[in-house]
């Protein structure tokens, strides 16, 4: 079996030949070529020691980006290549670093180590593909399985556990029984890796096209992350328009909302207040008022404290707080909406309203869906349209209420304001002279009420 590799992989493979090595592209990027994917990063295992991967390429740039871990950066016309000595890894005390490496001659030592047997290839023009751990055949029936032991590999990196995950979830492939089990058995390990590079798993995990799968197979494992969310496991909404319990429905409302990690992480936690708002009515029927802001704030805490990036969670806390409002196809409305939100933002909570409708009960379902058909077609039209639903679209501003003798900020904000809600309820159009008529004599007003 053969790769088409480009020039710049090859080049890296024969100069290290060419100087007496071997060089093998290996892990990823061997995986991505032989399903079609592209590949974005070319990494490379040699028998080379990083001393002698510099040597050989001397006239480049080379970063010494790992060297005690056998990890030089080799950087080709503004591209980076990362080359890494064969070598046996020690024991991992931090549950990501090995304490000590030592460098190998045999590439069998180097692919032993490896997480996956998919991510255990390594391939050169020479040799074609080596294939050890018989990742050809899992790469075939879409199965990920660890080299060797399990227990060993969670034990040496927990975050394999959600990289296991998220392989499944984006490539839609199954994981091996013994992985499996060893997964959930090995979940409570995650809780010594970092935040940071557990978003970033859990991230891909949830844009993936089979995140749904993997979130009702694994929630355990997303409930050792998260803990807030296994108040949602076999929870009964106990409502006609609810035929899933919350995290059924949650995880359906994931699976139909665009592959988004903003808006998926929002779907992820919409509902996540519910089981503390519940009341129940005298003919048996939940109701969960004001549950989209305890969800919110939930949200945020949850967020903050796994370190997601601040404007990541101020746009998925306000998808969460406005998803369940129910707007109707007029103009006054969405441009109320439109204005509170911006147009990107209520973009994707029109896109968050579909998906928590189509992963509800058919009950009512289909004049949801009309309704809300119709909020987004006035939605394009004032947007394609050019109508007034911002300051920034108002036909006057503030110099104009400076201009009238206000200048107290807080009181030209007032004028403002309520010449768009003027404008956005239709008593008035966005009409310079009629705006800066009404401006004054709101500004008389504000002045006898000194």
């Amino acid at each position: 079996m053969r790769i088409d590799m480009p020039a710049l992989p090859s080049f890296v493979i024969n100069r290290l030949e060419e100087n007496g090595f071997e060089c093998f592209a290996v892990g990823g990027c061997v995986r991505d070529c032989l399903i079609g994917r592209k590949v974005n990063d070319w990494d490379f295992t040699t028998n080379a020691t990083p001393e002698e991967i510099q040597s050989c390429f001397s006239d480049f740039t080379t970063i010494d980006v790992g060297a005690e871990y056998g990890t030089i950066c080799v950087v080709i016309d503004s591209e980076s290549f990362e080359i890494t000595t064969y070598r046996t890894d020690g024991e991992y005390a931090d549950s990501r670093h090995p304490d000590s490496v030592v460098f190998s001659k045999n590439l069998f030592d180097d692919l032993s180590r490896r997480d996956f047997t998919i991510n255990a290839l390594a391939f050169n023009e020479k040799s074609g593909i080596v294939d050890i751990f018989d990742g050809l055949t899992d790469l075939e029936y879409g199965v990920i399985r660890c080299v060797g032991e399990p227990d060993v590999r969670f034990s040496e990196d927990a975050l394999r556990i959600m990289r296991a995950l998220r392989f499944a979830s984006t490539f839609g492939y199954s994981i091996e029984a013994k992985t499996s089990k060893s997964i959930l058995e090995n979940k409570d390990n995650l809780n010594a890796v970092a935040s940071e590079r557990i978003i970033k798993e859990l991230g891909k995990l949830l844009v993936g096209s089979h995140a749904d799968f993997i979130l009702r197979r694994y929630k355990e494992v997303i409930a050792t992350i998260i803990p807030e969310v296994s108040v949602m496991f076999n929870f009964d909404q106990k409502s006609p328009h609810h035929n899933k319990d919350l995290w059924r429905h949650t995880v359906s409302a994931i699976k139909h909302t665009p592959q988004d990690e903003v808006m998926r992480t929002a779907m992820l936690l919409h509902d996540i207040g519910k089981p503390m708002t519940v009341s129940t009515d005298v003919n048996g029927r939940s109701h969960f008022y004001n549950h989209p802001k305890l969800s919110a704030a939930m949200a945020n805490t949850i967020l903050r404290r796994l370190k997601y990036p601040t404007a990541f969670i101020n746009t998925v806390l306000i998808l969460i707080e406005y998803h369940d409002d129910r707007l109707t196809p007029y103009s006054p409305c969405v441009k109320s909406y439109l204005r509170k939100l911006g147009e990107e933002n209520m973009r994707m909570l029109l896109s968050i309203q579909r998906a928590d409708i189509l992963a509800q009960s058919l009950y009512e379902r289909e004049d949801k869906i009309s309704t809300l058909d119709a909020v987004c077609a006035e939605f394009e039209r004032v947007i394609n349209s050019d109508e007034c639903y911002s300051l920034s679209t108002l036909a006057i501003n503030g110099k104009d209420i400076i201009h009238l003798g206000v200048s107290s900020g807080e009181n030209i904000g007032k004028v403002l304001d309520k010449c768009l809600d003027k404008v956005i309820s239709g008593e008035l159009s966005n009409n310079h002279d009629e705006l800066i008529s009404f401006a004054k004599n709101m500004i008389k007003s504000l002045e006898g009420m000194r």
